[in-house]
C-alpha cells in the first residue's frame, strides 16, 4: 500500500473522534469571547471617551513593540490563506464535508477573532498607518502560502503544533510588554488570544500523538522532515507596498528578537517541548530509517542552540511603512 493510501486510512480512522476533539478543544460562538468584549462599545455614549483613553495609552508603547504587534495582527488576518491550505490536505474533504473539514471551519472561526480584535485596536489607536498595513495584509493573502508540507497531513499537523505554540509565545509576550506600559486593555486582548493559541496547540499536538500510535515510523519521518527543513513562520511572506514577497520578514524577525518577543531560543524550546510531549524517545516499532530520524531529532535542540547563541541581532530599528516613529 502506498504512503498516501496509508495516510488516508489513518486520517479516516482518526476522523471518527473529531467531534469529541471539537468539544474538547473548541468553544461554541455563544460561549467564547468576542472582539467587542475588549473594545469600546459604539452603542454607548462613552464610546469617544473610551477611544480617547486607547489613544492616550497607545502613546506610551515603543516603536519596536508596534512593529511586532502589527506583524502579529497581519499574520492573524491572513487566515483565509491558512484555511484554504488546510482544506487541501489529504484526508480533508471540503466538498462532501467530513469530520476534518468541520474541524478546520470551526478552528478558522475561532482564529478569525484574533485578527479582528487587533485590527480594530490598531485602527482606534491612531498610532499606525492603517492603509500600509491593509496593503501588506492583502499581499499576504494574495501571495499564497507555501511552507513545504505538500498535502501531507502528518507534516501539516507537525507544522500547526509548532506554529500554534509559537504564536502563543508571541502574543503572550506582547501582553506582558503592554502590561509593563500600563496598557491593561491591550494586555488582556493579547493574553486571551494567547490562551486560544495554546488550546489549539494542544489539539494539533494530540492529532500527532494519535498518529504516532498507529503509524509511528512515518510520523517520525514527517517530524524529521519538517524540522530538518525548518519551520517557517507565516510572516516569512510579509512585504510592504511596492516590495517583493518576504522582504519585510527579516527585519520583522530582528525586531521581535531584539525586544525578546520571539527569539531563536524560543524556537529551540518549542522543539524540545514537542519532543517531550510526543515522547519520541520512547516510541517503539520504528523502521531503521525512522530510528535514524529520531536520533537526529533528539540531537537537534542542542545543535540549534549553539547556532542561536552565535546569532547577532541588529541594534537599530528598521523603518517600516506601517508605523512612523515621529508619530509615537
Amino acid at each position: 500500500m502506498s504512503l498516501k493510501n496509508i495516510r488516508l486510512e489513518v486520517m479516516q480512522l482518526l476522523e471518527k473522534d473529531v467531534d469529541s476533539l471539537i468539544q474538547k478543544y473548541l468553544i461554541p460562538a455563544e460561549d467564547i469571547w468576542q472582539p467587542t468584549d475588549f473594545l469600546p462599545n459604539s452603542e454607548k455614549d462613552s464610546f469617544f471617551e473610551d477611544v480617547r483613553e486607547i489613544r492616550e495609552l497607545a502613546k506610551e508603547l515603543p516603536y519596536d513593540l508596534w512593529v511586532v504587534l502589527i506583524g502579529d495582527m497581519i499574520t492573524e488576518e491572513a487566515l483565509p490563506t491558512y484555511e484554504s491550505w488546510l482544506m487541501d490536505v489529504e484526508g480533508i474533504d471540503q466538498v462532501e464535508g467530513n469530520g476534518w473539514s468541520k474541524w478546520i471551519r470551526q478552528w478558522t472561526a475561532e482564529e478569525n477573532r484574533h485578527g479582528d480584535v487587533l485590527n480594530k485596536y490598531l485602527y482606534l489607536s491612531g498610532r499606525v498607518n492603517m492603509k500600509e498595513i491593509e496593503i501588506t495584509t492583502q499581499h499576504m493573502i494574495a501571495d499564497g502560502f507555501d511552507i513545504g508540507t505538500d498535502r501531507d497531513p502528518y507534516k501539516n499537523f507537525v507544522y500547526t503544533s509548532f506554529q500554534e505554540l509559537a504564536t502563543y509565545v508571541s502574543h503572550n509576550r506582547v501582553a506582558k510588554f503592554a502590561k509593563k506600559y500600563n496598557n491593561k486593555q491591550l494586555a488582556k486582548m493579547c493574553k486571551i488570544i494567547a490562551g486560544d493559541e495554546m488550546r489549539h496547540h494542544h489539539a494539533y499536538s494530540e492529532f500527532v500523538e494519535r498518529i504516532f500510535e498507529v503509524d509511528p515510523s512515518q510520523m517520525m519521518m514527517a517530524f524529521h522532515y519538517m524540522m530538518k527543513k525548518k519551520i517557517t513562520m507565516p510572516a516569512v511572506f510579509l512585504r510592504e507596498s511596492g516590495k517583493k514577497i518576504g522582504t519585510a520578514f527579516e527585519e520583522f524577525s530582528n525586531t521581535a528578537q531584539r525586544i525578546g518577543i520571539y527569539t531563536g531560543k524560543d524556537y529551540v524550546e518549542i522543539l524540545e517541548k514537542l519532543i517531550k510531549r510526543w515522547e519520541i524517545d520512547n516510541i517503539t516499532s520504528l523502521t531503521e530509517e525512522a530510528e535514524k530520524a529520531r536520533d537526529y531529532l533528539m540531537k537537534l535542540p542542542a545543535r540549534l542552540l549553539r547556532i542561536t547563541e552565535r546569532m547577532i541581532i541588529p541594534e537599530n530599528s528598521f523603518q517600516f511603512k506601517w508605523v512612523e516613529p515621529a508619530k509615537l
